[in-house]
């Protein structure tokens, strides 16, 4: 690992394979970018990838000379990993869509990842979002970095291989250089004379630094591949969040579903869990009844929250499923909506991750609702539903069957970005 901050470039590394820029509502600028690059490496393919522009972003980039791949706003990670999957193998420039000055000097830097310090700072605003990526990247590495939001880096296979996917936002230039150090691969910046269009002191640029700020802890926190999709996303699980109520009980489960993501394996249903006995699988199947149990001092209690936390669990496989699951069936039961109504929205746009964390609080809140909500005979039936439906789908596939159904299938849709 090397973690130094040069001005010259040590050249006769790997060819550059592609150049990826990641753009939103970048029309006035994204032509010349585009030129610029084509001129600087002639017979490298520049690749845009137009994260959900509301203007002629992707018209211009095209007219341009670059390979234009448009997608739904999700953010900028999203959008740079998706188009790093359609470079060839080898050697990638990053850049901002509104960059100016000359490249070449960073593309020949040797090392697996060197990212591009600007000589001069322009504009801005007061630092803060700047010095927390400085600390959570030498926290989290070690490495002390000069510019931790730059997105101006070029990144050998390797490096790909250790970075992608990225996470999510712009919280990806300070996980990419946590993940590179942490990798063993050698990261270094290089001082350049290059411009860009800083954002101001005004609400606009404090809200983007904002932005920037939440997205760097997010991406520094606990992080999932998103393969509901089978677009491999990887995303900033906030589940937790829903813990973080003055119930115990549901700051418990939480907890007990947030070591399953951290570290499961490859166990799929409870039959696969109890045949390996010590998994985070196995855990749950204990502990989320456990604390129903100690929660309610219920029998019944035990097994709405364990059924019901791992009812919502089996639906969590496409985004935005199991919180509209949640959000039909709290009102019957006296749960609260507003934790499910604000993560919605980044579930369904996979912009976030309910992960079993967020799954499993979110139907152990409805299992001890129901509990003081629902009479003996009420509480019985619904066990009885959820057991069945517990069984249907260690048997067969509740996806599946809710895209063979048509009222489901459009219920489900519904909101979900294509």
């Amino acid at each position: 690992m090397e973690c130094s901050l040069r001005s010259t470039p040590s050249l006769g590394v790997d060819e550059l394979v592609a150049v990826l820029v990641a753009a939103r509502d970048e029309e006035a600028a994204i032509a010349r970018t585009v030129e610029s690059v084509r001129g600087v490496f002639p017979g490298v393919e520049v690749i845009v990838a137009d994260d959900g522009s509301r203007d002629g972003t992707a018209e211009s980039a095209r007219r341009a000379g670059a390979r234009v791949l448009r997608f739904p706003a999700r953010g900028k990670g999203q959008a740079l990993t998706l188009a790093e999957r359609a470079a060839p193998v080898g050697r990638v420039l990053l850049l901002d869509a509104d960059l100016e000055g000359d490249l070449a000097p960073l593309a020949g830097a040797d090392g697996d990842l060197t990212i591009a310090a600007f000589a001069e700072r322009q504009g801005g605003g007061f630092g803060i979002a700047k010095q927390a990526g400085r600390m959570l990247v030498r926290v989290l590495s070690g490495f002390a970095p000069v510019e931790p939001l730059s997105g101006q880096r070029v990144l050998s296979q390797q490096a790909r291989e250790a970075c992608f996917p990225l996470a999510a936002g712009f919280g990806c230039e300070v996980r990419m250089t946590v993940d590179a150090v942490r990798a063993g691969l050698r990261v270094s910046e290089l001082e350049l004379p290059l411009r860009h269009h800083a954002s101001g002191r005004d609400v606009a640029g404090f809200a983007h630094r904002a932005r920037q700020l939440l997205d760097a802890f997010l991406a520094c926190g606990p992080t999932a591949v998103n393969h509901r999709n089978h677009r491999g996303l990887r995303l900033p699980l906030v589940g937790w969040l829903v813990g973080l109520r003055r119930d115990p009980a549901v700051a418990a489960v939480a907890a007990i579903g947030l070591a399953d993501d951290l570290w499961s394996g490859g166990e799929r249903g409870f039959r696969a869990h109890l045949v390996s006995r010590r998994t985070t699988g196995v855990l749950k199947l204990v502990g989320i009844p456990l604390v129903g149990l100690l929660a309610t001092r219920k029998l019944s209690g035990a097994l709405l929250v364990g059924l019901a936390a791992n009812f919502l669990n089996q639906l969590d496989t496409r985004p935005g499923r199991a919180l509209k699951a949640y959000l039909l069936v709290a009102p019957f039961a006296g749960a609260p909506l507003r934790a499910a109504v604000i993560l919605a929205p980044y579930d369904l746009r996979e912009m976030a991750m309910l992960g079993d964390s967020g799954a499993n609080a979110l139907g152990a809140l409805l299992g001890l609702s129901s509990v003081s909500k629902f009479t003996a005979r009420g509480r019985w039936a619904a066990i009885g539903a959820l057991a069945g439906l517990t069984l249907l789908g260690e048997t067969r596939s509740l996806g599946a069957l809710i895209e063979r159904t048509p009222v489901l299938r459009e219920l489900d849709a519904l909101g979900r970005q294509p």
